[in-house]
């Protein structure tokens, strides 16, 4: 009987062997064949542009009018998308386009939101005729407040293989959500494709300046400049004389709106660079070295500034006459923001241009680059050419009145105004005063009482360090929405809204805020997925361990975990029920133990392939639990001793303080002598196993800093 068992199980392990070299094997093919594809740079996976645009053109035909439909809560996450205030509605924000890629796949955005800001509320806007999905579009609103204008923009192959840039110019009345396209005839009568441009208004013209064309193969910035005429609907071209100094081709600057023209400052680009080659000399040349040449694209983060100066063709001019314009070079503005940074977003607000986040990017080596993130907000004074930081205080607190005494004040106004009326009544009538009081007043009929105010969180600190965050200012209000974090090789792209008073500058108000989307890494090894995992600073979970035991375990670091994120956003666990922070704090523990569940499935298969079923560590469970555990397996020894080798299915040890076990756990020692055929012994610090079977103490109990910091101590010992 035990022959066959033993037979059985061997061809078991044998079976499960086999499969895990497959899975391997699969694995290795599957990555390879991602490698391959990447270093050929082809897309066959891919799909093809055209039809996945004209797919999106059919689908939008299919919409009969311009629906605006209620949200249930805040859009999509998205990247290089366009937040604006509106120009007619001053309670409105808009928001348009952009891109979510999770590391594996881009999608893009066409959708039109509007969000309510007395309201907290959004509204998606479908449309017959509305622009393709885009991201790195820019608009702009123009000096008549009812039109805004688009241009711009790209599109790609899901995996990003391909990219398409538009051309395409298109105005929207914020008013009716309606979309028109303005086609303008001939060729290099209206700008080429671009993206990661600018454009401001001036007078009755839209400026659009810069941006750059992304081919796959090459990136090429541009530096033109073109003018739209809003009343007779043409673009110009400025022909600008060689000489003149004009800015360098960039993308992702600042294009803000003058009295007399418009002003630009910043941007990102990449340029040309030699750079020396060293090259060791062979052995029969020591000490020699030779040298070379070598030319790349290093990126330039752009600190200069231009004034864009226009004049107004003369009244007896003709209609496609172009304003007169000339660039001109200004000082670098004091107080700029240190180190330098790109993708630091700015929007104008009253003469001054208001400026949030961005990041430092410094080359430490060819294979890797180091990058600093910032959310600090400034002030750029236009006129004055110079930066000032904005800082979050706190408000000054009035002493509130109390509230009998607020509605008896209100009460005794509301009688006087009355008894003043019913006056003013009797002697236009000619009644005496004594008749006053029979003279009934028609009453106001008393304003519908509105629906209380959602109360928003209030920070001092400003929003999550971030580049290309999308800023508008609406009353005096800055919104920040969105933006881009990267860590290692990963970019998170931020799904919040946040808002400060530009006046006041009383903390920041967390309008939404959502958890980060997942990334998926395609080329991440099993090992490197472990160590991340591991390293992440939240409790891990153990092999052969449930989710109510790891729970058990760590529920005192996952309450505190829990507290101090709720803490983070402005909530104080103390107004929670203890209940409540506890299921809270469970299902944290079980989102990070399904995180783990490949991992330590794979650890628990390398143990049972050893010989071990179950690992338990009593230094963190109580007597009651110690009881339990040794009779199951105690009865479970019982139960394979026949047929198996004698070993020990779990090693327990017990963290003491110096003293020797209690009766009770000296009472099994016997039992477990005999089912396991190993001996225990005791000591002052625990229970020590001799012989049997166990595993070496590094793989049961963890790290030396582990076993130190809890006061446990193993030893194993041969048969």
């Amino acid at each position: 009987m035990g022959a066959k068992d033993k037979k059985k199980n061997s061809e078991g392990k044998k079976a499960k062997k086999a499969e895990k070299q497959a899975k391997q094997a699969s694995k290795g093919e599957k990555k390879a064949k991602s490698k391959q594809a990447k270093i050929e740079g082809s897309d066959a996976e891919d799909v093809d542009l055209d039809e996945v645009l004209e797919e999106y053109r059919r689908a939008q035909e299919q919409f009969l009018k311009i629906t605006e439909t209620v949200c249930e809560g805040p859009p999509r996450p998205r990247a290089a998308s366009t937040l604006l205030a509106s120009p007619t509605d001053t309670n409105n924000l808009l928001l348009f386009g952009g891109e979510y890629f999770n590391g594996s796949l881009a999608h893009f955005f066409n959708d039109l939101h509007i969000y309510n800001i007395s309201r907290d509320e959004w509204r998606c806007v479908t449309s017959p005729n509305a622009p393709l999905p885009r991201s790195g579009h820019a608009w702009t609103r123009a000096s008549n407040p009812n039109h805004v204008y688009l241009f711009g923009g790209e599109f790609s192959s899901p995996k990003q293989g391909t990219f398409h840039h538009y051309a395409d110019f298109w105005r929207l009345e914020p008013a009716t959500r309606e979309w028109t396209k303005i086609e303008v005839k001939g060729k290099d009568k209206s700008p080429p494709a671009r993206s990661g441009h600018r454009m401001t208004y001036w007078k009755h013209y839209i400026i659009l300046f810069g941006g750059f064309q992304d081919t796959s193969n090459q990136t090429k910035y541009l530096a033109d400049l073109w003018i739209f005429d809003t009343i007779n609907y043409v673009w110009h071209s400025p022909a600008l004389p060689p000489a003149q100094l004009k800015p360098d081709p960039r993308s992702s600057f600042t294009l803000l709106p003058s009295e007399q023209g418009a002003v630009l400052f910043g941007g990102y680009s990449r340029v040309k660079a030699t750079v020396a080659l060293k090259k060791k000399a062979g052995k029969g040349n020591q000490g020699a070295s030779s040298t070379g040449q070598k030319n790349v694209l290093v990126p330039k983060v752009h600190e200069d500034c231009f004034y864009l100066r226009m004049t107004v063709p003369a009244a007896d001019a003709s209609p496609n006459t172009p304003p007169t314009v000339r660039w001109e070079k200004r000082k670098k503005p004091g107080n700029t923001p240190s180190p330098s940074r790109a993708g630091a977003t700015m929007t104008y607000h009253k003469g001054r241009g208001i400026l949030f986040g961005g990041v430092h990017d410094v080359e430490a080596s060819e294979d890797g680059m180091d990058s600093e993130f910032f959310n600090q907000l400034f002030a750029w004074n236009v006129e004055r050419n110079r930066f000032m930081p904005l800082v979050l205080r706190k408000p000054r607190h009035q002493k509130a009145r109390p509230a009998e005494q607020r509605v008896n004040r209100r009460g005794r106004g509301q009688a006087n105004e009355e008894e003043l009326l019913r006056q003013l009544a009797a002697l236009e009538t000619g009644a005496s005063l004594e008749d006053v009081d029979g003279i009934e007043l028609e009453k106001e009929e008393e304003p519908e009482e509105q629906a209380p105010v959602k109360e928003m969180p209030v920070t001092m600190e400003p929003p999550h360090v971030r580049f290309n965050a999308q800023l508008t200012v609406q009353n005096d209000v800055l919104y920040i929405y969105g933006g881009t974090f990267e860590k290692a090789d990963r970019e998170f792209t931020f799904d919040d809204l946040y808002a400060i008073d530009l006046v006041k500058l009383d903390g920041c108000k967390e309008i939404f805020t959502r958890p980060v989307e997942d990334w998926v890494d395609t080329e991440e090894d099993d090992a490197e997925t472990s160590a991340t995992s591991v390293d992440d600073g939240l409790p891990h979970p153990r092999p052969f361990e449930s989710r109510r035991e790891f729970f058990v375990r760590t529920s005192a670091e996952w309450q505190e975990i829990l507290m101090t994120n709720l803490r983070w956003k402005n909530i104080q666990p103390e107004t929670m029920a203890v209940k409540e922070i506890k299921a809270k704090a469970f299902e944290l523990s079980e989102e990070k133990w399904w995180d783990c569940r490949e991992e330590i499935t794979a650890l628990e298969e390398e143990q049972e392939a050893a010989g071990i079923q179950e690992v338990v560590s009593l230094a963190e469970r109580g007597d009651a639990d110690f009881h339990s555990q040794v009779r199951n397996l105690s009865l479970n020894a019982n139960a394979s001793n026949s047929t198996s080798p004698p070993r020990f299915n779990a090693i327990h040890q017990r963290s003491g303080s110096g003293t020797t076990p209690s009766a009770d756990h000296t009472a099994f020692l016997p039992l477990i002598q005999s089912t396991a055929s190993a001996a225990l012994l005791t000591s002052q610090k625990g229970c020590f196993a001799m012989g049997g079977y166990c595993l070496p103490s590094r793989s049961i109990l963890g790290s030396q800093a582990q076993r130190s910091s809890s006061g446990m101590e193993s030893m194993t010992m041969g048969t």
